[in-house]
């Protein structure tokens, strides 16, 4: 059976600091966040998903943004090269994670680099952003690792975002909703359906039709259950001050085999 396995990472002591881009730069309640973190894990373990802490980075304040260090295809764990020099110490602890794991381990070499919030993956469609933090050379060694695994790579232009996913998810059926505002180029995304609110762009698939999304985009809520999704909402707040989602707060691995 397929697995549900998610990583995850608990906050560091100095989260505070994290990176701000494209935001004006707010106070983050560090004890908060580790409330909101908590109850944000509890909410994966309450849907079916085994949780797997990587050991903490305290000294890497955006380390809990898990998602950005390693990308998924089948089972083949790339390892990013973030774009922030900042956060590279934060692969190590992910690479032994996923190896653990199973997964068969791949990297992305300087001079390139790439962020896993810059990657959305919609069935054998792999979405890259080519962001302020992947550059060309890491979309091309992307390719280069998943397009032999069956992988089609579609470059998408980001300007007015941190990361591609935080203007654009999918849903199960395979839409790609995305705050229009907050995107480049809508039209690279067949079957696209627009989303009142800047953090309802960003969902996560829990399973079935069920969807975990940020407590801030009640309207896109509910938009999303009057077409018959089950939504899961959790105050992640205190991470949204630093561009955070409900995507970057765990790597998701669902194509693990036993």
């Amino acid at each position: 059976m397929p697995s549900k396995k998610a990583l995850v990472r608990r906050p560091s002591p100095r989260l505070a600091e994290g990176l701000v881009t494209h935001a004006e730069r707010q106070k983050v309640d560090v004890g908060l966040a580790t409330e909101q973190w908590e109850a944000y894990v509890e909410a994966l373990r309450a849907h079916g998903w085994e949780v797997c802490e990587v050991e903490g980075a305290d000294d890497c304040p955006d380390s809990v943004f898990v998602e950005d260090t390693v990308v998924l295809f089948r089972n083949v764990a790339l390892i990013t090269r973030p774009g922030s020099a900042s956060r590279r110490p934060e692969t190590a602890g992910v690479e032994e994670a996923v190896a653990g794991l199973g997964c068969s381990v791949n990297w992305i070499w300087d001079p390139g680099t790439l962020d896993g919030g810059d990657v959305l993956k919609v069935g054998d469609t792999v979405y890259v952003g080519r962001s302020g933090r992947t550059d060309a050379a890491g979309v091309q060694q992307l390719r280069a690792a998943f397009e032999p695994l069956g992988a089609r790579v579609v470059a998408v232009p980001v300007s007015k975002v941190l990361h591609l996913k935080s203007a654009v998810t999918a849903l199960p059926d395979g839409t790609v909703i995305g705050h229009i505002p907050k995107m480049d180029r809508p039209s690279l995304f067949p079957g696209f359906l627009a989303v009142p609110e800047e953090s309802g762009a960003q969902v996560l698939l829990l399973g079935g039709h069920q969807l975990l999304m940020a407590a801030s985009a009640p309207k896109t809520a509910e938009l999303l259950t009057d077409l018959g999704y089950e939504v899961v909402t959790v105050d992640i707040g205190e991470f949204e001050k630093l561009e955070g989602s409900v995507t970057c707060l765990s790597v998701r691995l669902r194509e693990l085999y036993a």
